[in-house]
């Protein structure tokens, strides 16, 4: 296998699964900045142009962090960062959704919209004026999460999951781009320091990822 890795948030995101799970998989950089996941060669690996993406043995090819992490898991199961019964793994898909959809989706949306814009505008369709608002849903749904975490150590409870992971990326790449939450929410604050001193925050980040740049 290998995979296709990326200074971005979602590549990030499997960086630290892959590390919390205690594996190792042979990487090669795709230089996003420059547009190389929208080259043609990349292109014929994953045609949604997107990173990470995983190329299969039989050189068939898995985009979609979290697909990624789905499949992985299936391989390698200990330690279980999606759940050992059916009834977990629903749940820890119930609580991706409810991030993804609602928090990180906004906050990837309005970094293309306003702070990313010259680089994207002539990659994926903008709207810069969809930026403010984007930004204060993904606010508000935030304080919404906030108010269902009350007694839990980690969003799907007592369980460290991907979505801890997912949540835990986005809102650091977040806070490197303008879009810092609020530090004062009485359960996301404790969570997120709980979860960025975990080894695998630091290090999951990209090597070449700068102090005051981007991070992912």
């Amino acid at each position: 296998m290998l995979l296709f890795d990326a200074l971005s948030p979602a590549p990030r995101a499997l960086r630290m699964y892959l590390l919390e799970k205690g594996l190792a998989l042979p990487m090669r950089n795709v230089d996003v900045f420059s547009g190389e996941n929208r080259q043609p060669t990349y292109l014929a690996l994953n045609p949604a142009g997107q990173t990470p993406a995983l190329q299969l043995d039989d050189g068939s090819c898995i985009a979609e962090a979290v697909a990624i992490m789905e499949y992985v898991e299936e391989r390698h199961p200990s330690p279980p960062l999606i759940g050992t019964t059916d009834a977990e793994r629903a749940a820890t898909r119930q609580w991706q959704r409810r991030v993804e959809l609602n928090i990180t989706e906004n906050i990837h949306n309005a970094y293309h919209y306003a702070e990313g814009l010259e680089r994207f505008r002539t990659r994926i369709p903008v709207a810069p004026e969809a930026a403010p608002g984007l930004k204060r849903i993904a606010q508000d749904r935030l304080a919404w999460l906030d108010g269902m975490l009350v007694g839990s150590d980690f969003i799907a409870g007592r369980r460290f999951t991907i979505v801890d992971i997912w949540l835990y990326v986005w809102l650091d790449f977040g806070a490197s781009v303008g879009q810092p939450f609020d530090g004062a929410l009485r359960n996301i604050g404790p969570w997120y320091n709980r979860i960025s001193a975990r080894p695998s925050a630091a290090a999951s980040l990209h090597p070449e990822c700068r102090p005051g740049g981007i991070r992912g």
